[in-house]
């Protein structure tokens, strides 16, 4: 008879899975992720992927970990460091030893501790045999032998039983953090609904795992966190990338235009074209194309024809794209570029996350060509982002730029779910009117007519070649290659009265104003909640448009003593703004592959100010 388990109800907790790339770890945190989202937790999730996918198995360089922040209140970011680590082999518990909290819970399959994985991970001796992990709460679980024996009256053979124990080690924690199985249940069952043998067996592993924490004397604690008072409201745990395709359909069906996406698949913004090739019933069109300069150039194609456009990409995808970008400039078709960037340069981090690509969103191309720039900050708002992106691109005839990043676009949280009745619509002109039609007569947006091929009587040249103002015959004339050059450039910057100002968080008559952009809006946010709550006062703008920046910018920055830009390159914003308004910025900028922590963030705003207690 198992004892009585005390259970300890706490507001939050941030927990790390990690093992070989082949051990499921991402699955296994996604499901977690799910499970306590439906459940009512805010949550916020960092599936950290291994630099070498096909890394050697036992290796540090092949560790796969998803860490996954859940709590009772609003929560901004991942977590800065785990309360719990379960540990699937010896370089997984190696990799991220460092990162967990004093006293932190591990949970260690003992099974991987063989001298071969202990070897390739670069232990000299075991760490389960000595006093390395004494700091520790440490339970050692036998959980590939425990997933052998639970599943032993199967028919499956070795190699796929190992596979279940995943499933295991999730249990376990579904039974440590007083979770239901019913939504993961329910999920292998449709997953391996023409593999009922692989189904049954992970449902096996699942149930063993969450039996073991029940009756297993190691364990005598577990743990709830209650669910979040969170807006009333449907909601659903949603990734960036699939956020972005959602909204591309939703402003497809605001704009009442057929989508159309031309991609080439590049890590990390290849799941958007995987999640818009699903809705077909949509009438959403895709393209693989057979490289980067294709995929935009379909799209550019498309965009011709009459249809919402859009290309995805990474920096790298970015670079090649460039000169077919302007061509959609000079052109003046809408088009949405999004890319989610990536540690560079060249190839890179495919796997890791960074900010270094705005400078070459801005700036990245031959001749004059400015094309907007707007930057996602968390999954959900990739869905708004996007559709924002579409409207400025039809409104404007322009190329749009939308910027992601690999933390945000393979992250998760809770997106409350917006009726599409709730959006505005997108008012799309196609030119059907003949009388007073010339290709480059603009309106009050400086937005040339949009018309559509096989339109009768209005016929019109396209190409890369420079365009004469109003007729868009060829030009080669100096004065008239000026002119278009002002106009492209003078329509770009009108979209500033067409932008929300900057917005204040936090305490407008602070000293010190943190200003960020893209994905290090959570990490700032917890850092200036946690300031805040000190008794310090701090203010915070995080910037959706940045080209052109929000009209009130230039007034926000000159109202504060000390302007702190934290960004995961080498200060490209910071560049920028103090080009743009001539003030002086506190840089802070780290390039660790892996969004900021909040408690970096907190201690330069404190050394800003003065000190720890800001004096």
């Amino acid at each position: 008879m198992s004892q009585e388990k005390e259970i300890f109800e706490l507001t939050e907790v941030t927990v790390r899975f990690a093992g070989d790339s082949g051990d499921g770890m991402q699955l296994t945190g996604s499901q977690f992720s799910d499970t306590t989202a439906l459940f009512g937790n805010d949550l916020n999730t960092l599936p950290d992927y291994p630099a070498e996918i096909r890394a050697p198995a036992g290796t540090t360089y092949g560790v796969s970990g998803f860490q996954l922040h859940f709590s009772s209140q609003e929560s901004y970011t991942p977590g800065d460091h785990p309360d719990v680590l379960v540990a699937m082999n010896p370089a997984a518990l190696k990799v991220n030893l460092k990162d967990l909290k004093p006293g932190a819970t591990i949970i260690i399959n003992s099974d991987s501790f063989d001298s071969k994985n202990l070897q390739l991970s670069g232990y000299k001796e075991n760490p389960l045999e000595n006093d390395s992990l004494s700091n520790y709460r440490t339970y050692v679980v036998p959980i590939t032998n425990l997933t052998s024996n639970a599943l032993k009256d199967t028919s499956l053979g070795l190699k796929e039983v190992i596979r279940c124990k995943n499933f295991f080690a999730l249990g376990l924690m579904y039974w440590l953090f007083s979770r239901e199985l019913n939504a993961t249940l329910d999920w292998i069952r449709e997953k391996f609904a023409k593999k009922p043998e692989i189904a049954r067996a992970n449902e096996l592993a699942l149930k063993a795992g969450y039996n073991y924490g029940e009756h297993n004397e190691i364990f005598t604690t577990r743990y709830e966190i209650k669910p979040a008072q969170l807006p009333k409201g449907v909601y659903r745990n949603v990734a960036g990338n699939e956020a972005t395709a959602m909204g591309f359909v939703a402003a497809s069906l605001l704009s009442d235009l057929p989508l159309f996406l031309g991609s080439y698949p590049i890590t990390p913004a290849s799941e958007i074209m995987q999640y818009l090739s699903t809705y077909k019933n949509y009438g959403v069109k895709t393209l693989q194309a057979e490289d980067e300069i294709a995929g935009i150039a379909s799209a550019i194609g498309a965009s011709y024809g009459g249809n919402l456009a859009i290309t995805t990409t990474s920096g790298p995808g970015l670079a090649l794209k460039t000169e077919a970008m302007g061509l959609a400039v000079m052109t003046e078709l809408p088009l949405v570029i999004v890319d989610v960037q990536r540690g560079g340069p060249s190839t890179g981090l495919p796997t890791k996350t960074e900010q270094a690509d705005l400078l070459q969103a801005i700036f990245g191309r031959n001749g004059e060509s400015p094309i907007p720039v707007i930057a996602a900050y968390s999954p959900s708002d990739c869905f708004y982002t996007a559709i924002e992106a579409c409207r400025i691109a039809l409104k404007y005839m322009t190329p749009v730029l939308m910027l992601t990043d690999g933390y945000i676009a393979n992250g998760a949280e809770p997106w409350k779910l917006p009726e599409i009745e709730e959006l505005p619509k997108i008012e799309v002109k196609h030119r059907t009117e003949v009388e007073g039609f010339m290709p480059y007569l603009r309106d009050e947006n400086l937005a040339r007519p949009w018309a559509v091929p096989g339109t009768p009587g209005l016929e019109h040249r396209i190409g890369g070649l420079e365009k004469a103002n109003i007729t868009g015959t060829v030009s080669y004339d100096s004065d008239n290659h000026d002119l278009m050059c002002k106009l492209r450039d003078k329509k770009v910057k009108g979209i500033q009265k067409d932008i929300p100002d900057a917005e204040i968080r936090g305490d407008k008559d602070a000293d010190i104003l943190v200003l960020g952009w893209g994905g290090t809006f959570g990490a700032i946010s917890e850092a200036v909640r946690r300031v805040r709550t000190s008794g310090l006062k701090v203010a915070q703008v995080h910037l959706k448009h940045i080209n052109p920046f929000p009209a009130n910018l230039g007034e926000v920055l000159n109202s504060y003593k000390h302007i702190l830009i934290p960004e995961i390159n080498l200060g490209q914003l910071a560049k920028v703004i103090k080009s743009e308004y001539s003030v002086k910025v506190n840089q802070f900028n780290l390039m660790r592959g892996l969004p900021f922590k909040a408690h970096d963030i907190e201690n330069k705003i404190r050394e800003i100010l003065g000190g720890e207690n800001g004096k």
